[in-house]
């Protein structure tokens, strides 16, 4: 049995209840099968790979807080602290019901190598909770956010690990929790990213994960001799990165049709009106029904079902396992050409395989969503300089960043006889500057 087969064996034994990190250290684990069998021997034994399966800590904690009525609530809330390596750990706090550790373990472990790729210093982690701040006042989200930021502050810092927003965790709720971690350390340091513009934040990081998730699109198709002009584009979800890649492909003369929620989907032939969309969802906070009503060319459907409209591209932002094996044959049947990931790991493993097998080109979200954490850096590094860039110098340099991963990726999958496969591009390029740190460091 060779080494990456020995590993998985084990992380499928000690994580059996965790399918999702299952899923990511398969994926990841697989497409390093090159590089590993190339350096096997220092690979093993320096036990490279069972340091980076298992991260260097993870908390749980009791998040206790009292809601309109004068209940006490009682979530839980995580931390995981992955892999230093290279910089002080990064990643986002999810805060939704479906969160547990098994999911909090693969976005870190994903985080890792989405952090190596944006060729900035840091490292991965991340965490959240199982509340829900649908529904939810502005006080019981305060309340929410102060008690789970007094157990997360002992954690943290500015230069050992920084939170960033992520499902359910927008500028509301950064701007709490940022608040009680200065009342509780006395210390203003930036500490969390995704802040707001008055207290540290950076332009441009809002719409960072949706604008660079089309600037690597947009590098893809020019590499292939196509163009983001004329296309027809699919887009999952109706969040934030949903909301900016729908208008940043707009931007580029590509025309977005889809975008969906929990409960339902959009299909507007005369493409997607962003302010429309933005009023519904930023401010109403309302379902994607009320777009219907407002705009005469769409059609609302229940349930899931994007992926059947003909498209030439395709951007799942939703979450993970949301594009499954038959979507994908749907997707190729129509003729798609590109599939990029906004959101982290949404397309399975059977549906990623059919698509490349079938040519379509793909990018995994270890690549194509970074620009949302690669601004989270250039935030870091503003907070430290106590300096604010213009918006055109952070979307410059997030468009470079984003620019420079494709042709890393492309490179790595190239260098190993993979051409094309970019989600094995990306996982090995990220790998390699981690392992490479890790090595020099000694055992630690």
């Amino acid at each position: 049995m060779g080494y990456v087969d020995e590993v998985l064996a084990r992380v499928r034994e000690k994580n059996a209840s965790e399918p999702e990190f299952l899923q990511a250290a398969e994926e990841v684990l697989e497409s390093l099968r090159p590089v590993i069998d190339a350096n096997e021997a220092v690979y093993r034994r320096e036990a490279l790979l069972e340091r980076l399966v298992e991260p260097d800590r993870q908390f749980k904690f009791r998040v206790p807080w009292v809601d309109d009525n004068g209940q006490v609530q009682v979530n839980t809330g995580y931390r995981v602290q992955y892999n230093n390596a290279i910089g002080p750990y990064k990643g986002g706090l999810r805060l939704h019901p479906s969160v547990n550790i098994g999911i909090i373990k693969f976005l870190g472990f994903e985080q890792i190598f989405k952090n190596s790729l944006t060729g900035l210093p840091i490292g991965g982690g991340k965490g959240g909770a199982d509340f829900d701040p649908k529904g939810k006042s502005d006080r019981e989200v305060m309340a929410f956010c102060q008690s789970f930021m007094t157990e997360l502050c002992k954690y943290i810092g500015a230069d050992v690990d920084v939170p960033a927003g992520d499902i359910g965790t927008g500028a509301r709720e950064i701007g709490y929790m940022f608040g009680q971690y200065k009342k509780i350390r006395g210390t203003y340091e930036g500490v969390l990213t995704g802040k707001g513009l008055t207290y540290g934040g950076s332009l441009v990081r809002t719409e960072a994960t949706g604008y660079g998730l089309l600037y690597i699109t947009e590098e893809l198709m020019k590499c292939h001799g196509e163009s983001m002009e004329g296309k027809t584009v699919v887009v999952s979800g109706a969040g934030n990165v949903a909301i900016y890649a729908t208008q940043k492909a707009q931007q580029m003369g590509a025309k977005v049709v889809t975008c969906s929620d929990s409960t339902g989907w959009i299909y507007d032939p005369e493409g997607i009106d962003v302010a429309l969309l933005k009023e519904v969802k930023e401010v109403k906070r309302a379902r994607l029904t009320e777009y219907a009503a407002a705009r005469g060319s769409a059609e609302y459907h229940e349930g899931r079902g994007v992926w059947q409209i003909k498209c030439d591209i395709a951007l799942p932002c939703a979450t993970q396992n949301e594009l499954l094996s038959d979507d994908a044959k749907q997707l190729v049947a129509n003729g798609c050409k590109a599939v990029c990931e906004g959101a982290n790991m949404p397309t399975t493993i059977d549906a990623t395989k059919y698509l490349q097998e079938n040519g379509v080109w793909f990018i995994g979200g270890k690549a194509a969503n970074a620009g949302g954490v690669a601004t989270s850096a250039l935030e870091m590094s503003q907070n430290s300089e106590r300096l604010s860039w213009t918006f055109e110098e952070v979307d410059a340099k997030l468009k470079d960043i984003m620019v420079n991963i494709f042709h890393n990726i492309d490179n790595a999958a190239k260098k190993y006889g993979m051409e094309g496969n970019y989600v094995a591009g990306a996982n090995i390029a990220g790998f390699e500057k981690v392992a490479t740190a890790m090595i020099a460091q000694g055992v630690v």
